[in-house]
Order: C-alpha cells, then structure tokens, then sequence
C-alpha cells in the first residue's frame, strides 16, 4: 500500500500528516488532508483508517450437485453489533500476509474447508467499508469436488474453529433474504453467481462442454 504522506494521484487532495494511534494488532492511523471541494474552496479534514492488510475470498461452487461451500465460525465484532450469536456463515477467506492473492486463498480454501482448489477464477476485487477500513478483497470463485474434500475447519494453534456448511445453492440465496447469511462478500459472490447463471447448466455461460 502506498505511504500515506507520498499519495499524489488526486490533486484535490495534499496529505499533510499521518499520525500512528495504535499497532497492538494492526494499524490505526489519524491522517490530516487538505481536500479542495467541487467549488474549489479547501478545507482540513482528518480521518481515521484501519489497516489490516489485504485479503482474498473464494466461492466454492459444485454446479453438478447445485451447492456452494461455506464456513460459519465466531465473530465477535458482529456479536457486539447486535448479531443473534455471533456465528457466522460465510465464503473461505483471509489475509494475504506475504502471498498473492491466488496464493494466498488457495490457502486459506484447503486449511478452512479442505478444498485443494484446482482451476480458479478472479471475478471482481472489493473494498467492503471504504468509510474507515482500507482493505482490498480479491474475490474468486472455484469448483470444488466433495468427493476430494479433506477436514478444514481452520488452524486450532491459531485458535480458529470453523464449521464447513455445504449448501444447496437456492438455500444461500434464500438465507440472504432471511439475514441468516449477512456477510457483504458472501452475499456479492453469491449474487455473482446468481447473474452468472452458473447452476444452470453444467457448463460456464460462453462455454461449450
């Protein structure tokens, strides 16, 4: 990510301070900004931003069986805003570290569902709350095979506990309408798939089998 006092891309816009609140988990930064309104009048802003790296996220899809794969596992700051319990269901998924993002989801696919993903496809990249988080979502989608899956449900020495849920595709989209699923990139891929049309048919919309 670009240094926060280096950013010239938008000359509305003069970063004139960067100040480090905290990085007892990741980063929380209080930047000052000159921005020059519509008019051309400038004022001073501040914001804050969260930085917690970027991530990558994967639909696992098995158009032959009509299901999609997805983990439901704890999530406090969901629980704390008013979610029933806490335990939420959504696409496999994590931070990219040190990987690319195809790298780095093929991983976090096999450790949560322990799906081994074979071809993969990028279908779109996210930011999920641009007011305050600055992280970028690569968003994929694979076919998976349940037959090859292995255990998943996540790293226990890094205190994760993820259930693996197999879905028909028609339920996810009707625990969108339910709010059962609430999960901004799960909901995004699972809608992708739905204009797609990829349960339609056994073959991908412009493909020949």
């Amino acid at each position: 990510m670009t240094s926060s006092t280096s950013l010239s891309r938008n000359p509305r816009v003069r970063v004139t301070d960067v100040e480090l609140l905290s990085s007892a988990w990741y980063v929380l930064r209080r930047t000052t900004f000159d921005y020059r309104h519509a008019d051309g009048h400038w004022t001073t802003e501040q914001r804050e931003t969260y930085d917690r790296g970027n991530g990558a996220t994967v639909l696992l899809y098995d158009v032959e069986g009509g299901t999609v794969l997805l983990t439901r596992q704890f999530r406090y700051p969901v629980y704390v805003n008013d979610h029933p319990d806490g335990m939420f269901i959504e696409t496999a998924a994590g931070l990219l570290d040190t990987d690319d993002p195809e790298t780095a989801i093929r991983r976090e696919a096999e450790e949560e569902t322990g799906v081994r993903i074979g071809a993969l496809e990028h279908v779109f990249d996210v930011y999920t709350s641009p007011g305050s988080v600055t992280e970028r979502l690569h968003c994929y989608a694979a076919p998976y095979d349940p037959a090859a899956r292995g255990a998943g449900g996540g790293i226990a020495d890094e205190g994760e506990d993820i259930e693996v849920l197999e879905l028909p595709f028609t339920k996810a989209l009707e625990m969108v309408g339910t709010g059962e699923i609430a999960d901004a990139k799960t909901i995004l891929l699972l809608q992708w798939a739905a204009l797609q049309g990829l349960f339609r048919s056994s073959s991908r919309p412009g493909q020949t089998s």
